[in-house]
């Protein structure tokens, strides 16, 4: 794997997908669960059914949720956001480039965070995720202005940049 954004103590994005030999590594720098968000179409280093059989053997729960620029909706953020609270935490998610893994990611925190649109893209940038994808961009500022959820969540529960 190569870079990871850490967002929090219970999230963080992965920029590429992780190989056989990195599961163990994951479960021993604390992650206890690794979500997958590439496509069974997409070229990848380990087909999915592997990737879960690694993510097992090294003890780390899986989910696949596969997604796709053009068919990216609100049911498919919603059954993600659904899925991703019930897996042990903290997580590790990814996808070919960690764009869709970050995007993803994102709008379940803004909208728990009660941020808009505007300002989860703001901090998605401040983190070092580009979105060169304007339709992308548009879906991501839109579902956060309609999902958002005002919680007593505090400044310091913000998502923060940890580079590893």
């Amino acid at each position: 794997m190569d870079e990871v954004i850490r967002l929090n103590a219970d999230y963080a994005v992965a920029s590429s997908e992780p190989a056989r030999r990195t599961f163990d590594r994951i479960a021993a720098e604390g992650f206890r669960s690794v979500v997958s968000f590439q496509t069974r179409e997409e070229e990848q280093k380990l087909p999915i059914e592997d990737e879960r059989q690694a993510a097992a053997q090294a003890g780390l729960a899986f989910l696949h949720q596969p997604v796709s620029g053009d068919s990216l909706d609100d049911e498919t953020v919603d059954r993600f956001r659904d899925a991703l609270g019930g897996l042990p935490k903290p997580v590790l998610l990814h996808c070919s480039s960690g764009k869709r893994a970050g995007a993803m990611t994102m709008m379940h925190l803004a909208s728990e965070m009660g941020l808009s649109g505007d300002e989860a893209l703001e901090k998605a940038a401040s983190m070092g995720f580009e979105c060169d994808n304007p339709k992308l961009e548009a879906f991501v500022r839109d579902y956060v202005d309609r999902h958002q959820r005002r919680s007593s969540a505090t400044p310091s529960a913000a998502a923060t940049a940890d580079r590893r």
